[in-house]
């Protein structure tokens, strides 16, 4: 657990970065600090691991307070992961990743062994150990960052807008893979970003900064959507926040329908549209009746089929996009195993709205 008490930072100029913060992060949580640039989110992070020193206030790690401890010391407790990694270029990725643990007075072969563990954790093939940093992409090089991050197994992890460098496909991979490590090791993790769209996708618990370092609001993502606590909050949060909503609103119950199916090589619908499925029921693209020239599918008659809805973790969120982006109106509903087991459409997506706000749920 973090717990800042009162805590403000001012600089020498007189310029207040943070001001009287209370903020509990709960242990083994993501914590999301997020706000316009100058509200002091970033400096609020830094606190934690004393890179900033705190003005005033108390700030607590794991109940104790870190004015108690030796900077080197605490940092070697906390994970810190930063915007462009901050590899080593000279040393390979397995001895960056090991960079800690040899800090900590490891021999160089458990280190090693220690690192290989965290590069499979993250998802980093073996044969890049090898390798150096600007051999690697930017995701591959934040992941690296990560694994570092975790090497000494610490209670308390810091990231500092560790995603806004890379390009939006490799920075929602970068998200899922970090939602899945915490499922696994749940980490104590102060997150920062300026993007209200990670933060809800992240955050068990969202602080929404204001400029000057005020505290807005704290609260769970789904709260902050449908009871923003004031309009600056309202209008941080966006416009849209009703939709984003949706995706706190338990799909469960949600009616699936029929879908017409075929395979490639099959004989193709004379009209309507269908969906072309693999040899164990995985979608691989719609076709629109009548437009294959010999009656029989062909890959080069596909046309891409939008998002999917997993009815095993989906919400109505996933499953309304699912049914927008479809060409056909219908959205493909799969099982966790990718294969496909019918339709949803929007239709039924408001209905199911319209009975979660009869029963309160979306209150």
């Amino acid at each position: 657990m973090i717990e800042f008490r009162g805590v403000t930072k001012q600089f020498p100029d007189g310029t207040t970065a943070v001001d009287d913060l209370d903020l509990v992060a709960d242990a083994g949580r993501i914590t999301v600090f997020v706000g316009p640039s100058g509200c002091g989110k970033t400096t609020s992070l830094r606190m934690v691991n004393r890179m900033i020193e705190p003005t005033w206030g108390t700030i607590l790690v794991n109940g104790a307070d870190i004015m108690d401890h030796d900077p080197a010391e605490l940092r070697r407790g906390i994970g810190y992961v930063i915007q462009q990694a901050g590899l080593f270029p000279h040393r390979t990725i397995l001895d960056n990743v090991a960079t800690v643990p040899l800090l900590l007075g490891w021999n160089k072969k458990q280190a090693r062994e220690r690192a290989a563990e965290l590069m499979e954790l993250v998802g980093l093939a073996p044969e890049m150990a090898g390798r150096y940093p600007a051999q690697l992409s930017g995701g591959q090089q934040q992941r690296v960052g990560v694994a570092r991050a975790l090497a000494a197994d610490p209670p308390v992890l810091l990231m500092d807008e560790p995603f806004s460098a890379v390009d939006p496909v490799v920075r929602e991979s970068l998200q899922d893979e970090l939602l899945r490590l915490q499922s696994e090791l749940g980490k104590t993790i102060v997150f920062v970003t300026h993007d209200i769209d990670e933060a809800i996708k992240l955050g068990d618990k969202v602080a929404v900064f204001r400029t000057g370092g005020v505290l807005a609001q704290y609260d769970e993502p789904g709260v902050l959507l449908s009871r923003p606590a004031d309009d600056f909050v309202d209008n941080f949060v966006g416009r849209d926040r009703g939709y984003r909503g949706l995706g706190f609103l338990s799909s469960d119950g949600l009616p699936i329908g029929e879908l017409a199916t075929v395979s490639v090589g099959d004989a193709g619908p004379s009209e309507g549209w269908a969906l072309v499925v693999d040899g164990e029921r995985r979608p691989l693209g719609w076709l629109d009746g009548g437009t294959q020239a010999n009656g029989a599918v062909t890959a080069g008659d596909l046309v891409p089929g939008g998002s999917l809805y997993d009815t095993d973790s989906g919400s109505l969120r996933s499953a309304l996009d699912a049914a927008l982006s479809s060409p056909s109106g219908q959205g493909v509903a799969i099982d966790g195993e990718g294969r496909v087991v019918g339709s949803v459409s929007a239709d039924e997506v408001l209905r199911a709205l319209a009975d979660a706000r009869r029963t309160g749920a979306a209150a």
